[in-house]
């Protein structure tokens, strides 16, 4: 996500190395390179325009404070201008009444159908909300289907009608439904065309008219740049909707849709859909996605999805064993199924402050942890739970059983304790010293 703006916008900042004051001429040069990165993006070329005078205007003429570089200080100028440019602030949705309503709008192929149940779990979890699904896509039998297979996965409930053609009939009868059955939220997901056409806007328009929603999402493919932007604005003319969903922000995506969404149609961000795992979906934070774009990372939100995945109960046991000397590798693999639930591999390195520029071009495979599940796989149960009976000949053993080479065996082997020897500082006292040294890498 954003690999090549952000390594863009790096090169454009090491034109002020080594100046001890912004002048008009080095910060001309630099901007010009700001604004070729944002074109680059797919970013409109007037919000372009306007994005980099406003940091001009900004930086000129402004003494370098003595604890920054010039470099350092326009940084923080630009990322002050990207915030603002993706919304500031962080915008909730509306859940104030029993069914909250929220409409989905979009495009096919945008992912809505996902995002729906995405949003549906996220609610669950996060609000101890009900939620009920409503399939209002009369045209397509596997849309239906897929909503099917999507509220099986999160166990949520579904109300469908497949013999009424009507989607308005439909949505007012799943907000019943959903009454009946004491559901807080309702999630109805609308049908898509390939493209904005008139029927597919009046059908949209007369189901809001019907439901009033609280809320009225438009879930759009980041991946379709300044498309997506006019997309937007065609559906928010006509539905004038509460805030906007970016899907499949973990792909190639230029980035040119988060950039410039937000101005055009004056609505917040939401949320965005970071994987294809039920679980990918993140508030949208603007200042956080600024510093991510700018290669600082995002502790916070790399620590806030290690919380969604904490097991307090599983952490008080593992945590008895470290004092004890009796982490095994049954609690080892414990702890990789935690991180893989967080989600897509990459992305999560990529919020570790410094991380961003140094993988970029490298490709981590989501399966990264395969091969240690297959070697302690093939460890008998009492070497999971006593690693100490593990010589030699056992390694061998286990690297066969694996199908892996004895070199992998020793890698694991040498990284759980590793991992072990770190839980145990981390329980010594000296946690808060390692939080603090982690943190100065900001």
């Amino acid at each position: 996500m954003f690999d090549n703006l952000s390594s863009k916008l790096d090169k454009a900042f090491q034109v002020l190395k080594g100046h001890g004051k912004i002048t008009e001429i080095n910060v001309a040069e630099t901007l010009k390179e700001v604004r070729r990165a944002l074109l680059d993006a797919d970013v409109n070329f007037k919000i372009a325009k306007e994005f980099t005078n406003r940091v001009k205007e900004k930086a000129l003429g402004q003494e370098v404070l003595t604890t920054l570089n010039p470099g350092q200080l326009l940084v923080k100028i630009v990322k002050d201008e990207l915030t603002s440019l993706m919304g500031e602030e962080v915008v909730g949705i509306n859940l104030a009444n029993k069914p909250s309503v929220i409409l989905m709008s979009g495009l096919q192929g945008s992912g809505k159908t996902t995002l729906t149940g995405k949003l549906a779990l996220h609610l669950k979890k996060t609000t101890a909300k009900k939620p009920l699904l409503v399939a209002c896509d009369v045209y397509r039998p596997a849309a239906i289907d897929q909503l099917g297979i999507v509220a099986e996965q999160i166990d949520v409930p579904i109300y469908q009608d497949r013999e009424e053609k009507d989607p308005v009939k439909i949505a007012l009868a799943g907000i019943a439904a959903a009454k009946a059955q004491k559901c807080d939220v309702v999630l109805v997901d609308t049908a898509g065309r390939l493209a904005v056409d008139e029927a597919l806007m009046n059908e949209i328009s007369n189901i809001h008219k019907a439901i009033t929603p609280d809320e009225t999402l438009f879930v759009v493919d980041a991946m379709t740049g300044q498309d997506a932007v006019n997309t937007a604005k065609a559906f928010h003319d006509r539905l004038n909707f509460d805030g906007v969903v970016l899907t499949k922000m973990d792909g190639d995506t230029r980035g040119g849709a988060a950039l410039s969404i937000k101005t055009v149609v004056n609505k917040p961000i939401k949320f965005m859909g970071t994987g294809e795992k039920m679980e990918a979906l993140d508030i949208f934070y603007p200042e956080r996605m600024a510093d991510r774009i700018l290669g600082m990372g995002d502790v916070v939100s790399l620590v806030e999805r290690a919380q969604q995945q904490f097991d307090e109960q599983e952490a008080r046991k593992i945590s008895k064993k470290i004092a004890k000397n009796q982490f095994g590798f049954d609690d080892f693999l414990s702890q990789i199924q935690q991180v893989k639930k967080m989600g897509n591999m990459k992305d999560l390195m990529g919020m570790i402050p410094g991380m961003g520029k140094a993988l970029k071009g490298v490709d981590i495979d989501d399966d990264a942890f395969k091969h240690i599940e297959a070697i302690i796989g093939s460890m008998t149960p009492a070497e999971r739970s006593n690693p100490a009976l593990i010589n030699p000949s056992r390694k061998k053993r286990i690297a066969k059983g694996a199908g892996r080479d004895l070199d992998e065996v020793n890698k694991m082997i040498k990284q759980f304790h590793q991992m072990s020897k770190m839980m145990k500082m981390m329980q010594g006292g000296k946690g808060k010293q390692m939080m603090q040294m982690f943190q100065g890498m900001r």
